[in-house]
């Protein structure tokens, strides 16, 4: 069905678990304290936050506002505080990261029937920066649990389709039996006071509208022309009167919806997909108030010495006095010794103890707490066992099995929404650019995610060449994978050449000696 026609509350009224859900994962994922602060309802003033764990639950015959919160980052800062001392360790948004490098730090391959549509594929997904909107996709997949791809053109700029990412608290989507079937994507184009504007565009099958409102805060409004603001008035010339136009791609929608894991925890039933940080923000909490703590016995574990007032010399009528400590010769005082003391006036020198191997041992646990909960292991992050020796990529592998354990199921629901960009893509550029390319869905094919240790294939290829258990065109190919059949058989004829031997006397040989396993591979 087309965009709403009349005022209603927006976002939807349905929406509003999910919207919670990204509010609090967006905080986490920008690490910024004044974000968390709010959300956790943490400020200077009284209020409750997205997540008030317990405000109903008085304490000591208090009311709701006297709560003992649950976050650290719920605590409000004391007065007598001029600045908060909080410190945010941005491990949230290095987990969005290494998943998007576990993915596509080394780019799967598309591939299509017809060498012209595989070089039109190419050229557009090199052109159009898709391989790395490809790794700023799955980081937000990461952080909201889920991500769009939009598909579209501007033929004024660029003569091939155009790739745009979304994250999932920007669209409004509708799923039959897990599928995307329509979504409603807004922004707010201008805001004055109590007066939004909000810009809405709907994508459905092969069509696509769009439409201005003019409302409030929590409100759509009623609509108006998209002539009336700069920001929509260039789709005024492109819609027709219901509002949309064709989108070019007749089998689908222009956007595809890659869920980052399924099922979601929170909101069970949903075809919505869960965060890697569902479950895992109270450690995350926690890890923050730990390294808060280790910073504020830094700042009291700074040597501080208490003068006697004697030591101060006066710097005049209303300046106070000041202490020089590289003074060495000082009056002494007319007066008692104290017990056992020398009778000159003493340094009290005052400095706590900085607990640097309990906060660091608590760090660790945390984190490493907190990255087996997301789906990670630790030597992911750059940690490693301990044991400071080189490891071959078989245990770089074991050792990160969890890791690629998660980016397996993340490559689940990656491969469909890839297949489905390479026919919408081609189906565009036939639409609006006019090429001759067939739409067609690609085969996705991806790497291992983990380099191979050079030194261990040799060996094993040297072990199969002695035992003469694999040809030559195996070993080729066991040492290259990736290579197609051509590059193979240049090789093993390379290999041939180099290896043939020449016999002396032409009498007793005429020809070129060839083993018997490279003549049969040739």
């Amino acid at each position: 069905m087309p965009l709403p026609t009349s005022d209603q509350e927006w976002p939807p009224p349905h929406t509003k678990a999910e919207m919670k859900l990204y509010g609090v994962h967006g905080a986490w994922y920008a690490g910024d304290p004044d974000r968390l602060t709010e959300v956790y309802g943490g400020g200077n003033v009284p209020g409750i936050g997205l997540d008030p764990k317990g405000w109903d639950r008085p304490i000591l015959g208090g009311g709701w506002w006297q709560r003992a919160t649950r976050w650290f980052w719920g605590t409000k800062t004391p007065a007598t505080q001029n600045r908060s001392t909080k410190i945010h360790v941005p491990i949230a948004s290095d987990i969005a990261a290494t998943s998007a490098d576990l993915l596509f730090s080394e780019p799967p391959t598309l591939r299509v029937n017809g060498k012209k549509g595989q070089a039109r594929l190419e050229k557009i997904l090199a052109e159009a920066g898709v391989y790395g909107i490809w790794l700023e996709a799955a980081e937000l997949a990461a952080a909201y649990g889920g991500v769009f791809l939009r598909v579209g053109w501007d033929t004024e700029m660029h003569d091939f389709p155009i790739v745009d990412v979304l994250p999932a608290d920007a669209g409004v989507p509708e799923f039959s039996s897990g599928r995307l079937k329509a979504v409603t994507f807004w922004r707010i184009v201008h805001e004055d006071g109590k007066e939004v504007w909000r810009h809405l565009e709907k994508h459905e099958v092969g069509r696509v509208y769009h439409g201005l409102y003019r409302g409030d805060h929590d409100h759509l409004g009623r609509q108006v022309p998209l002539t009336d603001h700069p920001a929509t008035e260039g789709f005024a010339a492109i819609v027709d009167e219901a509002g949309g136009f064709d989108s070019g791609y007749d089998k689908g929608l222009l956007v595809g919806y890659v869920p980052n894991m399924r099922p979601h925890r929170t909101l069970r039933g949903t075809s919505l997909g869960r965060s890697d940080y569902a479950g895992v923000e109270p450690i995350m909490d926690a890890l923050d108030e730990t390294m808060t703590s280790w910073m504020r016995d830094l700042r009291l574990g700074k040597g501080r010495i208490v003068v006697p007032e004697v030591y101060l010399q006066n710097t005049g009528r209303g300046r106070g006095a000041a202490f020089d400590p590289d003074r060495e010769i000082y009056s002494g005082l007319a007066m008692l010794p104290p017990p056992g003391g020398s009778g000159a006036a003493e340094l009290t020198i005052s400095q706590f103890e900085i607990r640097v191997q309990e906060h660091r041992e608590t760090a660790k646990s945390l984190t490493a707490q907190i990255l087996r909960g997301a789906g990670y292991s630790v030597q992911s992050f750059g940690e490693d066992d301990g044991s400071g020796q080189a490891a071959t990529a078989t245990e770089i592998h074991m050792r990160r099995h969890k890791s690629y354990t998660t980016r397996g199921r993340k490559i689940g629901y990656w491969t469909p929404c890839l297949a489905w960009l390479t026919e919408c893509l081609l189906a565009v550029d036939h639409a609006i650019y006019g090429t001759k390319v067939v739409s067609e869905r690609a085969t996705v094919e991806w790497p291992d995610g983990v380099m191979p240790d050079p030194e261990a294939i040799s060996r094993t290829l040297d072990m199969l060449n002695r035992a003469q258990a694999a040809s030559v065109e195996t070993r080729v190919r066991m040492l290259h994978p990736e290579w197609e059949d051509p590059q193979v058989r240049a090789e093993v004829q390379k290999l041939k050449d180099e290896m043939a031997i020449t016999v002396a006397d032409p009498t007793e040989l005429s020809e070129t000696y060839v083993p018997d396993e490279l003549d049969d591979a040739a």
